[in-house]
C-alpha cells in the first residue's frame, strides 16, 4: 500500500503517512489557501503545492518541511504538474499554472521557473471567463503527456482545453466540439493519446460533462450513458486499465461546491458499459462536497477519494470503497477539499 497521501484543505496541507502499520497525519502550511498538489513521479519525495495566496511551495523530504519557491510566479497558483516523460537530470520537468491565467516552466528541481509566453494570445482568450470572478481565469489542470516529452495540456477555466507540443514554445487552441469547463483531465501511460475529460459543460450543455478524446485532442466523444448527475470534477482511471475510470458528479455547482447544499456522487465505469452509481462504503451523497479523485502507478485497481467526509480507498476498482482511519476534525465537513496526491516513496 501507498506511504504518503497529501490534501489540499481550505487553510492547509493534510500529509498523511502510513508509519509502523498505522496512517498519521501532519499540518503542513498552516493558514495558507492551499489549490494543488504534486509529486515528481522520478523523484518522489520532491513535491510542490501550489496556494491562492502564498506562491508555490517545495518539499525535497516528502512534506516534512517546505520552502517557498517561484518568486517570480506572478498571482495564485491554481495547478501544479511534474511530467515523467521530460526529464531535467534526475528529475521530472516541473509545470505551474495560475491565476490570471499562465504556465510556468522548471528544468531544476524547482528553483527557478520561466513563464511560457503565447498563452494568452490564443484567440480563444478573450472568452476565458470564471463565473465567480468574470474579470479574469485560471489554469485549473496541467497534465503533462505521460508519453511525449514536452507535451502538456492546460485546462483554462473557463473557457478552453489548450496544448503545447513542445514544452511551451507554441500553443495550439482548443478544438470544436472539445470541453470547455474540463475540471480535472487525465491520461494514461499504456493509452497514448487518450484524455479523459471531467468538465462543468454537462451543466449548460446536456452530456458534456464527461468526455474523451483518442487522438491527443483533435476529436472529442462523450460518454454520457448512465450519467444521472452532469457537472463532473474530478477523473481518476486504474492504472492497470485504461477503460476502468471513476468520476465525482453532481447537478450543479451549488450542489457540487456549497457545503449547506452539497449533494454530490460517485460514478464507475468499464469497458463497454455504461457508467454505475457507486454507494458502496460512501457516505450519504446528501452534505458531501463533491470528492478529489487519484490513483497511484504502483496500485493497480485502486482508488483514492477525498471528500468533506474524509479519505477513501477503494481496492476493486472504485465499486466498493472503505474509510481511512486518520484524524479528521469536525470543521473539515464544512469545507471544501481542493486537491490530492497519492505517492509510493519507494
Amino acid at each position: 500500500m501507498t506511504n504518503k497521501i497529501y490534501a489540499a484543505m481550505v487553510n492547509e496541507l493534510l500529509v498523511a503517512s502510513r508509519r509502523n502499520g498505522h496512517w498519521e497525519t501532519d499540518r503542513q502550511l498552516m493558514g495558507a489557501s492551499t489549490q494543488c498538489v504534486a509529486a515528481d513521479p522520478l523523484k518522489p519525495e520532491v513535491v510542490y503545492c501550489g496556494t491562492f495566496d502564498r506562491g508555490l511551495w517545495r518539499s525535497v523530504d516528502a512534506g516534512a518541511s517546505w520552502e517557498r519557491v517561484g518568486e517570480n510566479i506572478e498571482g495564485a497558483v491554481m495547478a501544479v504538474a511534474v511530467s515523467i516523460a521530460e526529464r531535467a537530470g534526475e528529475q521530472g520537468v516541473a509545470y505551474a499554472g495560475t491565476e490570471p491565467s499562465a504556465v510556468y516552466r522548471s528544468e531544476d528541481g524547482g528553483d527557478t521557473w520561466l513563464e511560457l509566453g503565447g498563452l494568452r494570445g490564443l484567440p480563444s482568450a478573450p472568452e476565458w471567463s470564471f463565473p465567480p470572478r468574470p474579470e479574469t481565469s485560471h489554469v485549473r489542470w496541467l497534465s503533462p503527456d505521460p508519453n511525449a516529452s514536452g507535451k502538456v495540456f492546460a485546462a483554462i477555466e473557463a473557457g478552453a482545453l489548450v496544448q503545447t507540443p513542445d514544452a511551451g514554445a507554441t500553443w495550439k487552441d482548443r478544438t470544436p466540439h472539445s470541453p470547455r469547463d474540463t475540471h480535472t483531465l487525465a491520461t494514461h501511460k499504456d493509452a497514448p493519446g487518450r484524455l479523459y475529460s471531467a468538465a462543468g459543460d454537462g451543466f449548460t450543455r446536456a452530456g458534456m460533462g464527461y468526455s474523451e478524446s483518442h487522438d491527443g485532442g483533435e476529436s472529442w466523444q462523450r460518454f454520457s450513458d448512465g450519467l444521472q448527475h452532469h457537472y463532473l470534477w474530478g477523473v481518476a482511471v486504474d492504472p492497470a486499465d485504461p477503460e476502468t475510470v471513476v468520476v465525482s458528479a453532481a447537478s450543479s455547482p451549488w450542489e457540487a461546491h456549497n457545503p449547506m447544499q452539497a449533494k454530490s456522487t460517485i460514478y464507475q465505469k468499464t469497458a463497454g458499459s455504461a457508467w454505475r452509481e457507486v454507494t458502496d462504503g460512501l457516505p450519504e451523497t446528501e452534505g458531501r462536497v463533491i470528492s478529489i479523485l487519484a490513483s497511484n502507478e504502483t496500485e493497480p485497481r485502486v482508488f483514492y477519494m477525498l471528500s468533506n467526509f474524509g479519505l477513501y480507498r477503494s481496492p476493486d476498482a472504485g465499486l466498493a470503497w472503505e474509510h481511512f482511519g486518520i484524524d479528521w476534525p469536525d470543521h473539515y465537513r464544512y469545507q471544501h477539499q481542493n486537491a490530492l496526491a497519492v505517492v509510493e516513496n519507494g
